[in-house]
């Protein structure tokens, strides 16, 4: 129709945009790098500064059915300041929720980051980082500790499968960190950009390729699922205070 107006023309001069598109242009771009910068924001790394280091055990001969993930506060300078526990399904789909709240438990504002021991746990439970992330708003580094030629087959054939998949793909490939004390692990970050990340790793990896909080975390979660089991199948009912 002649009477509508034309957002885009061209003239002499060269193509005419409408203030009103350019404006709406200039506002999805903001957006898109305003949110890059929130993904990979810088964060202030000092030796106050407290991670949530969280780990996994779990042994089908022990128990079919649960596995224990710990949760270990740990601040720059290494001591310990809080632990949480908590159980996951060994097979099953609340790995994600599982962290979450056992997070939400241990009621700590002052946790700047959180370490997790890998992102595929108690046989194929896997984490997805996207909704830790906007759930806890805090900055995440998965870290593997090995190569590995990809697991994409071994989740399709369990139980929901395509949903295991999908969540895995989109937790992103790992990226190689070679950490001062000569040792590669493999990382995938959220809320935080590579290099931080790596500063953050050498922080708190003294010995090995284990950061101290999940080494510890890890420690726990065996101990207590042997305690657990040792003293009649107490898993079963086991559950952590809100309090």
């Amino acid at each position: 129709m002649k009477s509508q107006k034309m957002l885009i023309r061209c003239s002499i001069n060269g193509p005419y945009i409408d203030p009103y598109l350019l404006g709406l242009i200039m506002s999805i771009a903001e957006f898109i790098i305003a949110t890059a910068r929130e993904k990979n924001k810088k964060i202030t790394i000092k030796k106050g500064m407290r991670a949530l280091g969280i780990a996994e055990s779990f042994n089908r001969d022990i128990h079919k059915s649960k596995s224990i993930i710990a949760g270990v506060i740990m601040r720059g300078d290494l001591q310990i300041d809080g632990i949480a526990f908590e159980t996951v399904s060994i097979g099953g789909l609340d790995a994600t929720d599982s962290i979450i709240k056992m997070y939400q438990k241990l009621n700590r504002e002052d946790i700047r980051i959180i370490l997790l021991s890998g992102t595929v746990i108690a046989y194929y439970n896997i984490v997805d980082l996207q909704k830790l992330f906007q759930t806890l708003k805090r900055p995440i580094i998965a870290v593997t500790y090995e190569e590995s030629p990809g697991i994409d087959n071994f989740l399709l054939e369990m139980p929901n499968g395509e949903l295991r998949l999908q969540i895995h793909r989109r937790n992103g490939k790992r990226i190689p960190i070679h950490l001062r004390n000569s040792f590669t692990v493999y990382i995938r970050n959220i809320g935080i950009s590579v290099e931080d990340a790596e500063t953050v790793l050498n922080l708190f990896t003294i010995h090995g390729r284990f950061p101290e909080p999940i080494r510890v975390a890890k420690l726990l979660s065996h101990e207590l699922l042997k305690f657990l089991w040792g003293r009649g199948n107490l898993i079963n009912n086991f559950s952590t205070p809100t309090s």
